[in-house]
């Protein structure tokens, strides 16, 4: 499938996609959104690790501001909705997502990010949700997701105010998981990519459904699926394979 706004690097099960609309930062609008989501159902198919990041000095700065001043109650709700979906199809995928933190990651681009497995950011990149400056609040998952990835003092904090904050102060409170020279980032984010894809591909796809399903369960209903997939597991042959090549000291063949 041809994007208008993405650009596509594949490298056998890995792909690197570059958000690329760089005369408006990389703003978030409808055909953007519609585009991040065809491309992630698209891809997997065949690939197993996806680098997300954006050309030029953004990440991404946004949703479109211009398009949503035209926006009333009736285009608002249709704008949100599809922003959760895209936002949802990339969190809920089989595939490993790593957001690739250029520059700017505000609004909707930190919505974005949130929805990744994985934040790598550049210690150039600016980050922040300044929707209330707008008099509006996150409309992507952003009041969901950050509150369950930092709790909701610190989630408070960050809406309320609407501050830009650096990727220093990102990586501190657990916005980001690594914190990278720009020149390293992608680097960085490969490695990572490769790590992970020497790695059991069943296993790590139930593993990301397990904590994922396990957040809104009690710690005993979790503790339960993870016993479930544990066991279920055993009776395919990526377990078998990763069993006996720990125990003839080789490489597992995945």
């Amino acid at each position: 499938m041809d994007y208008k706004f993405l650009k596509l690097q594949k490298k056998d099960k890995l792909c690197i996609v570059e958000i690329s609309r760089p005369e408006a930062l990389n703003a978030l609008n409808t055909d953007l959104l519609k585009e991040i989501k065809n491309c992630f159902v698209e891809l997997e198919k065949e690939i197993r690790v996806v680098i997300l990041t954006g050309s030029g000095k953004a990440f991404v700065a946004g949703a479109d501001i211009a398009a949503m001043k035209t926006y009333r109650e009736k285009e608002a709700l249709e704008f949100s909705e599809l922003g959760q979906s895209a936002f949802d199809t990339i969190e809920k995928s089989k595939i490993v997502s790593i957001a690739a933190i250029n520059g700017f990651a505000l609004g909707g681009g930190l919505e974005l990010a949130l929805s990744c497995d994985i934040r790598i950011g550049s210690k150039n990149a600016k980050l922040g949700l300044p929707e209330v400056s707008l008099g509006l609040i996150p409309g992507f998952g952003g009041t969901q997701r950050l509150a369950r990835i930092l709790g909701k003092a610190i989630a408070n904090e960050l809406i309320f105010s609407g501050d830009m904050f650096s990727a220093e102060v990102a990586f501190q409170k657990g916005i980001l998981n690594r914190l990278v020279e720009a020149e390293e980032l992608i680097p960085e984010s490969e490695k990572l990519a490769n790590s992970i894809l020497s790695r059991g591909t069943k296993a790590i796809q139930v593993a990301k459904k397990t904590i994922s399903d396990s957040l809104d369960l009690s710690s005993s209903k979790g503790m339960e699926l993870e016993r479930k997939e544990f066991s279920n597991l055993f009776d395919g042959t990526e377990s078998l394979e990763g069993l006996s090549a720990f125990l003839e000291k080789r490489k597992p063949n995945f």
